[in-house]
This record gives structure tokens, C-alpha cells and sequence, in this order.
């Protein structure tokens, strides 16, 4: 089965899944979308109204400012694959729960080892969190790190910008770093999920989550502590 036909019958199954309760409320599941071969894979939190609506990720006011972030590193929005931790819209878009999550996971795993992109870009606080658990976005955005054999770039969610002005040129700045940050993980010895490479030295350059010191917060930002009742973006 080539990655192509992987994918789709992947999303033959998102389309009918009843795995958890999502499915009670959607108009249309959101498996995700892009080039089979893509280098750069971006995993949001859920979709809205609008991708619930058509079943694809990213298309309102979030999605635009997606498509401006990437031709920052001078890419398309056809270059990449996009989807999201859950495949279904949450209700009045709150925070996906931990079945649901558990749920699509089993989707999403299966997404990321038929494409094996070179770089994994997490888009909000629950795409980090499958990779970064307990780390603080405005400490870790931007940084690319080596998580279980794969590169993971935590970065603010678009819709952070929308609703928080002065995150915008941070957003804007740690986009415009990918074409670098690719290049690196170009070069990169390849190594199996989960497995170290055998040459360690020419991984050296790259800092594990553990190892990597956290960038300095955005002007204005704090970091909240309670859970809000929407689903928090960043």
C-alpha cells in the first residue's frame, strides 16, 4: 500500500468513526490534508464551525493567517500536511477530553508514520502536549527539539495572534526560522522513532526537550494556570 493510499484509507475510517463521543455532533469529520510526501507535518487542537462544516482543517480566519506564516518560509499551504489532535469538533469548540484524544491519537500515530515528516510543528497547547507534556509554550516555542526520533517544533497556535496582538512577531519570527530548522533536519543522520542515531555527534547540535534552554516569554504573556471553559490555544 503506497503513503498515498494509507492516508485515505485512514480518512475512510475518520469518516465513520464512533470511537468516542465526537461523532454525536459533527457534520463532517476533519482527517486532515496535504502531500503524502510532505517534509513538514503541523498538527493543531480541533477543527470549528468552518471545518466541521467542510471537512478540512485550517480554512477560516486562522487558517489565512496559517497560509501567511508559512510563505514567511516561503512555502505553500499545498507543501505541507495539516490536521489536527482530534478529527471531530468539540462542542462550542471547548477543549477536546482525554478520550477523545486517546481516540484520534490512534489516527494521528498512523498519520505521522505513513508520511514521516522531517519536521513535526505542533499548533496550540494540546499538539505540544503530546510531544512537550507540561511544557510552557511561551518557554519552548520556536525550538526545535528531538522527541522519541523525530523533530517537534512547538509553536503558537495562528489564532493566538488573532486574539493577542503582540504574540504576532513572535509567531511571525519562529516561521521565518523553518527554512533553517529544515535544512538541519535535512541533514540529519535518519533513526527509527524512538531509537537514538548510532552517530550521536552529529546529533549533537540538536537539544532534547530536556536539554534545550527555554527562549525568553513574549512581551505581555503569562502564563495562565487555570483551565479555561474555550479550548486555549496558547
Amino acid at each position: 500500500m503506497t503513503t498515498q493510499e494509507t492516508l485515505d484509507q485512514i480518512a475512510s475510517e475518520v469518516a465513520v468513526c464512533t470511537n468516542c463521543a465526537l461523532h454525536k455532533g459533527r457534520i463532517m469529520s476533519v482527517p486532515g490534508e496535504g502531500p503524502a510526501n510532505a517534509e513538514i507535518m503541523l498538527i493543531g487542537e480541533g477543527p470549528g464551525a468552518t471545518e466541521d462544516a467542510q471537512g478540512r482543517p485550517f480554512i477560516g480566519a486562522a487558517g489565512k493567517f496559517l497560509v501567511e506564516l508559512l510563505g514567511q518560509a516561503g512555502l505553500k499551504r499545498t507543501d505541507v500536511w495539516i490536521c489536527n489532535v482530534v478529527k471531530c469538533r468539540p462542542p462550542l469548540n471547548r477543549d477536546p477530553l482525554p478520550e477523545e484524544l486517546a481516540a484520534c491519537n490512534l489516527y494521528l500515530e498512523r498519520q505521522i508514520a505513513a508520511i514521516n515528516p522531517k519536521i513535526i510543528i505542533t499548533l496550540g497547547r494540546f499538539s505540544m502536549g503530546k510531544f512537550m507534556p507540561g511544557a510552557k509554550i511561551t518557554q519552548v516555542h520556536g525550538q526545535m527539539r528531538k522527541i522519541e526520533g523525530r523533530f517537534v517544533i512547538a509553536m503558537f497556535h495562528p489564532a493566538a495572534a488573532l486574539h493577542q496582538a503582540a504574540l504576532k512577531p513572535a509567531i511571525l519570527a519562529d516561521f521565518a526560522r523553518l527554512p533553517q530548522l529544515l535544512e538541519v533536519a535535512r541533514k540529519a543522520p535518519e533513526t527509527v522513532a524512538g531509537r537514538e542515531p548510532a552517530n550521536q555527534a552529529a546529533q549533537a547540535a540538536i537539544p532534547t526537550f530536556e536539554q534545550a534552554k527555554p527562549a525568553q516569554a513574549p512581551v505581555g504573556e503569562s502564563e495562565k494556570t487555570e483551565e479555561p471553559k474555550q479550548m486555549k490555544l496558547f
